[in-house]
């Protein structure tokens, strides 16, 4: 791949076959897709460094390119994709299909395109003799809990040159997006004490302490509708909260002994991520317990934190943003309504921003696209990054 600085449209198209060609959704691994893209970039000027999650089945790859020098820029986006099952496909989803000027496949637009056209262009970062390096972070698990990307983060001014700038390549149409709202998400077990239903004044029914529960978060949902910031370009413009699934019991004539639920927290970029958490466990400690122990003191309620990812902080002015919209050839950002791992990276102290190829709205689909034309309009976003680091 190192051997040429042209980087033409049918390349570039190879290369995002070959990312598609891999079934990397999130409960699988990714290691085939990672080996594949270390040989094929291997040479002078080209360094990989690899972590790891705890049991070894996915790696996250950064591909550093240039000189080993503090000051580059971070293309970072994930090469984990949501599941095809239960989908009605036209046609393979690991296999791309081009018609009518879309690229079909599982990971087209969420967000493979974006890392195999950075990946493409590694031969032509090379012939630009590029002054500070390009790092191509490809993440895992940004999915399920975007917690894959953390660790290589974490080693950028250690073992790995301190970038200037990351931007993250999640599809926005190739706008610059500079802010998007946290997610936290939270599994909450209510744990009572069986009985007979018609004695239930010697147990406690962990259904009917969940149902509260689960009631009162809604109606905190609905003060914080009211607190609505329009200001921040966000749709909705307020902080929300869901309650996913929720699952309990064991038959109809039995108080409930346990009863479970898996919710979410989507904030407001800057407020705090365990606002509704803390509000909740408020809410279970002067409310619920004590009528669930009313009959038994077994009763409990725990509340553990499944995934917490920051939201992106609009920083007006940042070298990320000034960059980006250089590159892009814009002159305005937007707001995105989806968290991404730009809030890691900014949280460490990193400037960051979201431009990437796609429309957001052909995310998890079945029949999943990008346009060719944005895969076009990627292509020469590379390469004006390319002239930018000659300097």
């Amino acid at each position: 791949m190192n051997g040429s600085s042209a980087v033409g449209l049918e390349s570039t198209l190879n290369v995002i076959e070959r990312f598609i060609s891999f079934n990397t959704e999130s409960s699988r691994s990714n290691l085939e897709l990672v080996d594949w893209v270390e040989g094929s970039v291997k040479g002078p000027r080209v360094s990989c460094f690899r972590t790891f999650n705890a049991e070894k089945s996915k790696a996250t790859l950064c591909i550093t390119v240039g000189p080993p020098v503090d000051g580059g820029v971070v293309l970072s986006g994930h090469i984990d994709v949501v599941p095809v099952e239960g989908q009605a496909w036209s046609s393979d989803p690991y296999s791309l299909r081009q018609a009518d000027g879309r690229l079909y496949g599982r990971g087209t637009c969420d967000m493979k395109a974006f890392g195999a056209i950075a990946v493409a262009h590694i031969p032509y970062f090379l012939a630009s003799n590029i002054a500070k390096p390009v790092h191509i972070v490809l993440s895992y698990d940004e999915e399920v809990t975007s917690r894959g990307s953390i660790a290589v983060i974490e080693e950028f001014g250690r073992s790995l040159p301190k970038p200037s700038s990351v931007i993250v390549g999640e599809p926005t149409m190739m706008k610059v997006a500079d802010t998007h709202k946290s997610i936290s998400t939270y599994y909450t077990t209510v744990t009572g004490h069986e009985a007979h239903s018609s004695k239930p004044n010697i147990g406690a029914n962990a259904i009917m302490g969940a149902c509260e529960l689960v009631d009162e978060l809604y109606r905190f949902a609905a003060r914080l509708e009211k607190e609505t910031d329009p200001s921040g370009g966000l749709e909705p413009a307020y902080s929300t909260i869901n309650v996913g699934t929720i699952s309990g019991g064991t038959a109809r004539n039995i108080l409930a002994r346990e009863c479970k639920f898996h919710w979410e927290f989507r904030g407001l970029p800057g407020i705090p991520q365990d606002l509704a958490v803390r509000h909740l466990e408020r809410y279970a400690s002067a409310k619920v317990l004590p009528r669930l122990r009313r009959y038994t003191d077994d009763a409990t309620i725990s509340t553990i934190v499944g995934t917490e990812v920051p939201g992106l902080v609009r920083e007006p002015g940042s070298m990320a943003e000034t960059l980006a919209l250089k590159l892009s050839e814009s002159n305005e950002t937007v707001a995105m309504p989806f968290a991404t791992e730009a809030g890691q990276f900014q949280v460490r102290g990193y400037p960051t921003v979201l431009c990437g190829p796609g429309n957001v709205d052909q995310a998890h689909q079945p029949d999943e696209y990008i346009a060719v034309d944005q895969v076009e309009s990627c292509m020469r976003f590379m390469r004006r990054l390319g002239e930018y680091l000659k300097g």
